[in-house]
């Protein structure tokens, strides 16, 4: 146990890169042949048709919040992981603390990313009966909230030894 303790935070480093590269990199949504990139639903996207002709797909609200926890997750997770290795003494007193808020910011990423289908139709005014999330986004999700668990178990078992 404590050898996981111990590569903990390179652990959750890892599965949040993953997930990170998952969420921009595969389909958000599926529905038969048609898929919906995970940079258009977290973005929003504009489409040159013809001409002056374009059209705009609005962004979700909460897979654009979720893109910014994963961001604000994956900073606090390398400051916390860099911090013992290169003895930063000033910043070893917040580690914990870094890694509660990158667990949190990993564990609502994914449940965010879960629940994109319905958020892009609520932005987009469309009908999303028969549309899926995407495997990738599935994946990635996973892997978010499998972070976050870990992210969390050098302060929870810091917080159990002390008592």
């Amino acid at each position: 146990m404590k050898q996981l303790l111990k590569y903990s935070g390179i652990l959750a480093l890892v599965l949040a890169v993953v997930g990170f590269v998952l969420m921009l990199a595969t389909p958000s949504m599926v529905h038969g042949d048609l898929t919906v990139a995970g940079t258009t639903a977290i973005f929003g996207n504009t489409t040159q048709i013809i001409g002056a002709l374009s059209a705009k797909t609005n962004p979700s609200a909460l897979a654009l919040i979720g893109w910014i926890l994963a961001l604000v997750g994956l900073l606090a997770i390398i400051v916390a992981v860099i911090a013992p290795l290169a003895n930063l003494k000033a910043l070893l007193k917040f580690t914990g603390i870094l890694n509660m808020c990158a667990a949190v910011c990993f564990i609502l990423a994914g449940v965010f990313m879960f629940i994109v289908v319905p958020t892009f139709g609520g932005a987009n005014n469309l009908d999303m009966d028969g549309w899926g999330i995407g495997a990738g986004w599935v994946i990635g999700a996973i892997f978010y909230i499998a972070g976050g668990c870990v992210a969390i178990l050098p302060a929870m078992m810091g917080f159990l030894g002390k008592k």
